[in-house]
């Protein structure tokens, strides 16, 4: 097991305190995958723009949640379900919805389910999607725009889920009650 220091206010270089308090401040804690990345203050910039920007993109909650969660769950980050299973409440998603995308099963909105689809081949080809794939994805309702949104969300999604993977991050306390492994998915 390897693992990376999780930093704090104090340990941190000196660059990353000043976004350490800003993650105080918007989530009344520093979560662990924040501490983690604190320690190269370009990747903890990094990762916080890339999470404004896709929260800024062309997807709704529901939307965002297939997203990161289907790369979450593909990569079978251990800190990152459980966080986005506790962040999809917060934001109001169904619960059905975080339940599928958790046991990796298909989703009853169709469009939805393109979505989490295409994601998913998106990751699993490394971005090499066939034309086909484009094609039952932009029958669903889905564009241009929404492709390079799912780049940028993936952007975010493999800094976090790598880190996660290196550093062995803990889950933190408000998530725990959301714990997820692969080996559990129950199809």
């Amino acid at each position: 097991m390897t693992t990376l220091k999780v930093h704090n206010i104090e340990t941190a270089p000196e660059e990353s305190k000043p976004l350490l308090e800003n993650s105080q401040k918007a989530f009344g804690m520093i979560p662990g995958l924040h501490g983690v990345l604190a320690g190269s203050p370009q990747i903890l910039k990094a990762y916080q723009t890339l999470h404004e920007l896709f929260t800024q993109s062309s997807f709704n909650n529901d939307e965002l949640t297939v997203v990161w969660q289907t790369i979450n769950v593909e990569h079978a980050c251990h800190y990152c379900v459980p966080a986005h299973t506790g962040i999809a409440k917060m934001m109001k998603v169904d619960d059905a919805i975080t339940t599928a995308l958790r046991n990796e099963t298909s989703l009853a909105d169709a469009k939805l389910e393109a979505l989490r689809t295409f994601t998913l081949s998106m990751v699993r080809t490394r971005g090499n999607v066939s034309q086909e794939d484009l094609n039952i994805f932009y029958a669903a309702g889905y564009g241009e725009a929404q492709v390079l949104d799912i780049i940028l969300g993936l952007s975010q999604k493999t800094i976090s889920n790598y880190t996660n993977h290196i550093a062995n991050t803990p889950v933190d306390t408000p998530f725990k009650k959301f714990a997820w492994s692969k080996e559990n998915v129950v199809s």
